[in-house]
C-alpha cells in the first residue's frame, strides 16, 4: 500500500459497473469486486470482471468465494476456486480477496498457500473469514507467513466500530508483516472515529443502499429468494431423497419411464 503519511486509503465494495464507477467518482482509491453482496459476496462471473477490469482506473480486488455460508470448501469448490483465480489474473486483476478454513474453524494454511502462490505478484487478501477464527494473533501470523499481503476485519465483532481496540491490537501485532483492513459497518459517520481509535491507514466499506429497477415490482406475491438459506451461517445443497420421492412418485402416475 502506497497512500501517503496522513492519508487513509478508501476501498469499497462493489458489485457492479455502475457501482465501481459511483465508488471511483466519489473518490474510491480500490475497490473489491464481488457479486451476491447480500450474501457476504461471492464470485463474480467472469464477463463482470472482464468489463470491470477494462473501465476501471482504480485497482480491482476479485472475490473468490464460490459460495455462501461458511468457508471449508469440497476439493470441487477449491479447485474451482483456483481456477477462477487463474481466468482473474489473465484478464489483469489487481488481486483476490479470499478466505479458507478448516473443519474446526481454523485457518487452512496448506490451501492458503496455494492460492498464494497461483496468484504470484497480484494482492492476496484473506476476507473476513478471518473474523470467525477465535485465535486471531496465531491466524494473522499463520496468514504472514502464509505470504498474505492484507486481512480484512472487523476484529471479530460485528461491526469495524465495536472491533476497534481489537483491530488496533492486531495492527500492533502485525508488526509491518501484513496488513490489517477494517471492514464492516464502516460509515460517513463514524469513519474519522475509527481512523482515531483503531490506528488504521486504510479502511473497506459497502456504501449500500437499495434501489428497484422496476422490472417485477408489480408482482411482489412471486418470491424468488428463499430466506431460509440468507442467514449467512448455512449455505444451500440439493437433497437427493427429495429429488428421488419426486422421481417416484412421477413414477407412479406414469409420468416418467
Amino acid at each position: 500500500m502506497n497512500n501517503g503519511p496522513g492519508t487513509v486509503l478508501l476501498e469499497v465494495c462493489v458489485g457492479s459497473i455502475a457501482d465501481i464507477e459511483a465508488a471511483v467518482a466519489a473518490g474510491a482509491d480500490r475497490v473489491e469486486l464481488c457479486s451476491a453482496l447480500e450474501l457476504g459476496g461471492l464470485t463474480p462471473s467472469i464477463g463482470l470482471v472482464e468489463r470491470a477490469i477494462e473501465v476501471a482506473s482504480v485497482p480491482i480486488i476479485v472475490m473468490l468465494r464460490p459460495r455462501a455460508g461458511g468457508f471449508c470448501y469440497d476439493q470441487h469448490e477449491f479447485a474451482g476456486m483456483l481456477a477462477d483465480a487463474e481466468r482473474f489474473l489473465d484478464l489483469g486483476a489487481s488481486g483476490f480477496a479470499f478466505g479458507i478454513l478448516d473443519g474446526g474453524g481454523k485457518v487452512d494454511t496448506a490451501r492458503v498457500r496455494e492460492v498464494v502462490e497461483l496468484v504470484g505478484s497480484a494482492e492476496s487478501v484473506f476476507h473476513r473469514a478471518f473474523d470467525f477464527v477465535s485465535d486471531k494473533s496465531a491466524a494473522m501470523d499463520q496468514l504472514a507467513e502464509a505470504g498474505c499481503g492484507r486481512i480484512l476485519t472487523s476484529g471479530g465483532k460485528p461491526t469495524a466500530a465495536e472491533g476497534a481496540r481489537a483491530i488496533r491490537e492486531l495492527i500492533a501485532h502485525a508488526v509491518g508483516r501484513i496488513e490489517v483492513l477494517p471492514a464492516g459497518g464502516i460509515r460517513a459517520d463514524n469513519v474519522v472515529d475509527l481512523v482515531r481509535h483503531a490506528g488504521c491507514s486504510q479502511v473497506h466499506m459497502g456504501a449500500g443502499m437499495e434501489v428497484d429497477d422496476h422490472s417485477i415490482s408489480d408482482s411482489r406475491h412471486v418470491e424468488l429468494c428463499d430466506a431460509r438459506f440468507t442467514s449467512g451461517y448455512s449455505h444451500r445443497i440439493v437433497n437427493h431423497e427429495s429429488v428421488a420421492a419426486a422421481i417416484a412418485a412421477l413414477r407412479r402416475e406414469r409420468l416418467r419411464p
